[in-house]
């Protein structure tokens, strides 16, 4: 099978060199050309120059982008992916909202499948390959992705309709990010108590309101500057901002969503944006009753 990969952030480096151990027939495209180049250098793979020419060299492309404008110019750019010819199944991983999934699917050409097949898990869980897959079809209609999906990831789950995978990623980012706010304020509370923050850290892990992304963040939690971003608050902001989108139109309350997004804001204004979202550890010890 012919692989096409666009979108070598953080997330999607490590993705191509998992498809590449896989052996995978691999071509891979970047907005920077450098950045591809020296990605397919690296894992002794083709380059190609725009999408529209990743989707003519592929059965499958798979894009690992960053929004729903960064999408829509890959995919219905002058030389996009939909300006090439043949049939293909375009496989979105990225965080994008459930709607820009839906003008994929009616934008698409005659031939063309769309499945939306976000991600959870961080950098690490990237280069592991234990990533959760979302996907946002039925498991009969992804069988010609269940290889592509095994090399990527340690589960996926099929979720049956296209848009659903996109929904289900938002709705595991609003508590991760929820999370994310409410230790940030745990910490920030018991150190204004005098309790240190690596032990407050070994009590929260050991206790019922453990999760899986305060072991892997602890690090930086700890010490932020010391490590590599991993997910940027404003991308944590992004993605509160499709989630409160999506609430309003399905007329859902979300108190809680609302005030996490409120606070991305705030810290995103005070110059956080670049940083890792477990910098809102930092910016919660800058707040003031």
């Amino acid at each position: 099978m012919r692989i096409g990969f666009a979108g070598l952030g953080r997330m999607g480096v490590p993705m191509v060199h998992n498809l590449a151990r896989a052996g995978f027939d691999l071509t891979v495209w970047n907005r920077t050309e450098s950045k591809a180049q020296s990605v397919a250098d690296e894992v002794g793979c083709k380059l190609a120059l725009t999408p529209r020419a990743l989707a003519d060299a592929s059965d499958v492309v798979v894009t690992m982008l960053a929004d729903d404008a960064s999408s829509a110019a890959v995919h219905m750019g002058a030389d996009g992916i939909f300006a090439a010819t043949g049939k293909r199944h375009v496989v979105e991983m990225g965080t994008m909202s459930p709607d820009h999934i839906k003008d994929l699917g009616a934008a698409a050409p005659a031939g063309v499948t769309i499945v939306d097949a976000p991600v959870s898990g961080a950098t690490q869980a990237a280069a592991d390959a234990h990533l959760l897959i979302m996907a946002g079809c039925t498991q009969d209609a992804a069988t010609p992705l269940v290889s592509l999906f095994d090399a990527m990831g340690k589960q996926t789950i099929y979720l049956g309709t296209l848009g659903s995978g996109a929904i289900m990623k938002l709705a595991v980012n609003a508590l991760i990010h929820g999370l994310n706010q409410t230790v940030s304020e745990a910490l920030t509370l018991v150190e204004a108590a005098g309790i240190s923050t690596q032990t407050a850290f070994d009590v929260i892990e050991s206790s019922a309101a453990a999760a899986p992304m305060l072991k892997y963040r602890r690090p930086l939690y700890l010490d932020e500057a010391a490590h590599d971003v991993t997910f940027t608050v404003s991308l944590a902001c992004k993605d509160m901002e499709v989630t409160a989108a999506l609430a309003e139109q399905l007329g859902v309350a979300l108190p809680q969503g609302r005030e996490t997004l409120s606070r991305l804001r705030a810290a995103e204004a005070c110059g956080y944006g670049s940083r890792d979202m477990a910098a809102m550890l930092n910016y919660m010890r800058r707040c003031k009753i």
